[in-house]
């Protein structure tokens, strides 16, 4: 694709595939460290919510150092402080002072110092690609996201066959160091700061009166929420249950299941980079609706085979929730909000994936896994029409002040040389 061409996105785009390849193997090997540690499945659930948790806390005021300060440069020093504590879990693993509780702690905080890297990374992408390809760039970079972070844990049993957990670790450091190096290559635009400088509190204030102002933006994103609370959890949980319940199959089918979901999202990605979507908000709700009218058969699945066609569809249309998404908030938020607007989304996801395991887990306690999905199914049906009915409501005004804009923008005043006293120069590219 033409943007792979361009230097500044190729560098994003391999390097935070870098990134996001240590992040899946980074996940599996201290969920397995937790096992390891402790031989009990609640060490993983620890593990596993510590490595949310902060994230939920600390994203918006994270996101919001990232609207008023370089964005590259606070990237940089999130891989490099990130890199620095993970150097620190190799050497307490040889000396055998790697408890639970100092695995626990390291999770939780980079999960803090990481808080506001992805609201910074998704903000930049306007700053490199432009505004008429952002929907490619965002489809692309999750192409380069999705197989990177789904390669990861598969990386694992290989290496864990001729490496200690050890050098596994200090790859997850080089991973970090590898995405520094690349950011620090880019040139990207300058971003749109505030005339003057602010502080925390108005600068968040600020930021959701940007929101209040782009109702849809606000629909899709809460949408967007709502809809992984209620599926996210059945990805993990219900699947499991399914499998050994449902189908009567084992670990391995578990494991391909999940992995066959996980190309469809890769492939879901790559198609949507291709797609010339035009009305983003709708697209970004509705796709919630295909994903449970997918959902909706899988408990009633008798076959691993039926189970993985289903979960390929439903791993496909995941891309159409969040890749338009995110190129609606980048063309509807102002640059100074940005960050803010796509840490909002990134904090509710957080809470959302923390606490979904345990919502699928209630459900399908009371009715079974096979009633569970179709509730599951349903449930996100039933949302995304309600969210699609709100959005054509509500998009009507912002449509119509947006076109006003666009039209405004399109005829500028022309001021002759002569008129100036100044020689004539072309219009300088603007950060959006």
């Amino acid at each position: 694709m033409a943007l792979l061409r361009d230097r500044d996105f190729r560098l994003l785009f391999a390097g935070q595939g870098v990134s996001r390849l240590g992040d899946g193997l980074f996940t599996a090997t201290v969920a397995w460290l937790a096992w390891s540690l402790t031989n009990r499945p609640g060490a993983v659930a620890l593990v596993t919510v510590a490595a949310y948790a902060p994230t939920f806390l600390a994203t918006l005021i994270g996101a919001s150092y990232a609207d008023r300060y370089d964005r590259v440069k606070l990237m940089i020093a999130t891989d490099l402080v990130r890199a620095a504590v993970v150097a620190l879990a190799p050497a307490l693993l040889a000396m055998g002072e790697l408890s639970l509780t100092l695995l626990v702690a390291v999770v939780a905080l980079l999960s803090l110092i990481g808080a506001p890297f992805a609201p910074a990374r998704n903000a930049l992408v306007p700053q490199i690609a432009p505004a008429e390809r952002l929907l490619e760039a965002n489809g692309l970079l999750q192409v380069a996201f999705r197989a990177a972070f789904f390669v990861g844990p598969l990386l694992l049993a290989p290496l864990s066959a001729v490496a200690s957990l050890q050098l596994i670790l200090a790859l997850d450091v080089a991973t970090f160091l590898a995405s520094a190096a690349t950011l620090a290559a880019i040139r990207a635009r300058p971003s749109v700061g505030a005339e003057e400088p602010v502080g925390l509190r108005a600068d968040l204030a600020a930021g959701v009166a940007a929101l209040r102002a782009e109702p849809e933006v606000l629909v899709v994103i809460t949408t967007f929420i709502l809809a992984l609370l209620v599926a996210s959890g059945f990805l993990t949980v219900g699947v499991v249950a399914l499998v050994g319940e449902g189908l009567g199959a084992g670990g391995g089918d578990y494991g391909l299941l999940l992995g066959i979901a996980g190309v469809a999202e890769v492939l879901g990605a790559l198609v949507v980079a291709r797609l010339p979507l035009r009305n983003l908000a709708p697209t970004a709700v509705l796709a919630w609706a295909l994903l449970g009218a997918f959902r909706f058969p899988l408990g009633l699945a008798e076959t691993p085979i039926v189970a993985a066609v289903l979960l390929a569809m439903t791993g496909f249309a995941s891309a159409l929730t969040d890749i338009p998404l995110i190129a609606l908030v980048q063309q509807r938020i102002p640059d100074r909000h940005l960050a803010k607007a796509l840490g909002l989304w990134e904090a509710g996801i957080a809470g959302a994936l923390a606490v979904a395991p345990f919502v699928a887990a209630a459900t399908i306690a009371q009715v079974g896994v096979r009633s569970a999905f179709m509730l599951s199914g349903a449930a996100l049906i039933a949302l995304a029409v309600a969210a699609a009915i709100v959005v054509a409501r509500v998009g009507a005004g912002p449509s119509l002040r947006h076109a006003t804009a666009r039209s405004t923008r399109s005829a500028p005043p022309v001021r002759s040389a002569a008129s100036t006293g100044r020689p004539a120069r072309s219009r300088p590219r603007t950060a959006r």
